[in-house]
């Protein structure tokens, strides 16, 4: 049975994607799309503008959450969710938090670095009809991009505050569990939301955002702030102790 992952290698949902999908110890090819013009693609296959999507046989699935719970469903070893019924609905709840979050370090991400050519090099690839495109698509991809997620100075500032207000509330959960987990005593899917929905502002080695350098004083001091705290110290320390499979994010 062929498995596909369809992804941007620098989006941190579809790190998120590619995390439960090792968790899971399943064999899957990445197949990287253009950003804006993949739109043709995930609306044909499965009805959806986004990515990540999964073909897993004759499934299509789009979306990390429908992911996760579709994989735990299939593949039962190594579940993601807990099978106590309050220990799952609070892993759930970390995970729909952690995606609200990722929303904001991606607009705010974004403000500070769409205009970069590591960037735009990271989200077109190195294909031979990019190569002979690459400044018409870098113009059309950073304005889609502005457009889609409504980035702007203002919004980029506001999802700063909302991020930071996340981290502030993911730790506090982090510590009243212990500091080693989210919920209960192993790893499950509200520390792969979160851990991957961060990650981007970690430079982690083996990921996407490694080489991504802080470009200005305000992106300096997020960096710095979150490699600091607890809960950015505990994200580094769960991708070299838990994270398999790095580095096979370029497809």
């Amino acid at each position: 049975m062929k498995r596909v992952l369809y992804q941007f290698p620098l989006s941190h949902y579809c790190e998120k994607a590619r995390w439960l999908l090792d968790f899971k110890q399943l064999d899957y090819e990445v197949r990287n799309l253009v950003p804006a013009t993949h739109r043709v693609f995930t609306l044909l296959k499965a009805q959806t503008t986004t990515v990540p999507l999964v073909k897993d046989g004759q499934e299509w699935i789009g979306d990390s959450t429908d992911l996760a719970f579709y994989l735990d469903a299939k593949y039962t070893l190594r579940p993601l969710l807990p099978s106590d019924p309050q220990l799952r609905t609070k892993v759930v709840m970390i995970e729909q938090q952690a995606d609200k979050a990722g929303v904001h370090v991606r607009r705010y991400a974004y403000s500070q670095l769409l205009q970069t050519e590591e960037v735009i090099n990271l989200l077109l690839g190195d294909s031979t009809l990019v190569r002979l495109f690459k400044k018409q698509l870098a113009g059309q991809v950073r304005q889609g991009i502005t457009k889609l997620y409504k980035i702007t100075p203002e919004t980029g500032e506001s999802s700063r505050l909302k991020m930071q207000q996340a981290i502030n509330d993911f730790e506090q959960v982090l510590q009243q569990n212990g500091g080693r987990y989210l919920v209960g005593d192993c790893l499950s899917l509200a520390d792969i939301a979160v851990a991957s929905m961060f990650a981007p502002l970690l430079a982690i080695k083996d990921t996407p955002w490694q080489t991504l350098k802080p470009n200005n004083q305000s992106l300096q001091q997020v960096y710095d702030n979150l490699s600091q705290r607890p809960l950015g110290q505990w994200i580094t320390r769960l991708y070299q102790e838990q994270r398999q499979a790095r580095g096979n994010w370029r497809g």
